[in-house]
Formats: structure tokens, sequence, C-alpha cells
């Protein structure tokens, strides 16, 4: 498998397009499309250490449950239920990100990093989008006052039983990394 060419197809300032021409394992010459958030792709910069988001896993301390959001995602045309994220903007780390996006979209703040993962893709197959889990513990009351005009957020707070009630429904859109991490929830109070 050898890349060949990268031409960037369009010119957004946060998503671009990207038709990639490589050799397939047996040397056939073949092209893919790819949406990606870096000035060049990370296949053709080699740059993965720096992700483009970062995904808050936040436990509320005084309540004893797990923060998740449902949010308005247009691509879906409904609401999605997972957790607050956001970029990383150029002079953020990763922790100054988490706790931005967490207050902007929850108006919870911060009070201690657990952990954080590297940075993981969740769809390698259409993009070279990056994340970081940042697992937080926060307080406050939850607030919608800083979300944007594009946002409509309503901040939930979960227990391991309404975690699993989620998980099990048919007639909702979770995201995957959201599902994985209640399904664990889950688990771990059942152990």
């Amino acid at each position: 498998m050898e890349i060949k060419e990268i031409k960037k197809v369009t010119n957004y300032h946060h998503l671009n397009m990207y038709e990639i021409t490589y050799l397939d394992r047996f040397q056939k010459q073949k092209a893919w499309q790819i949406a990606s958030r870096q000035p060049e792709p990370r296949c053709a910069s080699g740059e993965f250490n720096k992700p483009d988001a970062v995904v808050i896993v936040p436990f509320h301390i005084g309540k004893n449950k797990l923060v998740i959001i449902e949010e308005f995602r247009v691509p879906l045309a409904g609401y999605q239920f997972g957790f607050p994220a956001g970029l990383v903007d150029e002079d953020e780390t990763i922790q100054e990100a988490a706790k931005r996006e967490l207050y902007e979209e929850t108006g919870l703040n911060v009070t201690t990093f657990l952990r954080q993962s590297p940075p993981v893709y969740s769809t390698s197959g259409m993009s070279d989008e990056s994340v970081v889990m940042v697992y937080v513990e926060c307080e406050g009351e939850p607030s919608s006052i800083n979300n944007e005009g594009s946002e409509d957020i309503t901040t939930l707070m979960v227990t391991p039983t309404e975690a699993a009630q989620l998980c099990e429904r048919q007639d909702v859109k979770i995201d995957v990394k959201t599902w994985l991490v209640l399904n664990s929830f889950v688990e771990k109070e059942a152990i």
C-alpha cells in the first residue's frame, strides 16, 4: 500500500475534502476521498500527535452522575446523545480546550482531570479527524447560556441504571464513543 498523490478538492475553513490516489496491495492504482480538518491531511504530513478535538467525559461529583448532552446535529437531521466536545484552538492545550468546551456547552466547571487518551480515530474510513477523550470530574449547575447560535444542547446527568436504559433504546441516535463509555459505566457498576 502506497500513497501516490493527494489532491485538495475543496477550500473551506474547518474541513476540506481530498482525493487520495494510492496503490493497493496488488499494486493496482485506486482513489479514495477523505475529509480532513488539517491544512494538509495527516497521510501527507505524517502529523498524528496533535488532535483536532476533545471529547469530555464529565462525572458530576455533587450529583454522583455521568454528564451527557443531547444536541441537534445537522447531518442527522435530529438530536443525538453524546458528550461535550469541540475543536482544540491553535494556542490551546488539551486541558484548556476541555475546560472551555465543557463550560461553553454545559455551564459546568472542571474540578479534576482524571485521565486522557492519546489521539483516537472514530471514522477513519472517511476522515483523519482525531480526538482526545478527556475524563474529568466537574461541578456546577447546567446552563446553555454560553451555547453558540448553531448549538441546541440539553445537559443531562445519568445514573448507571439510566445509562443502561439509554444504551438499549433503538429509537434514539447515540454517538459511538458515548455508547461505549455509557456501556462501560453500566458494567463497572454491575461488578
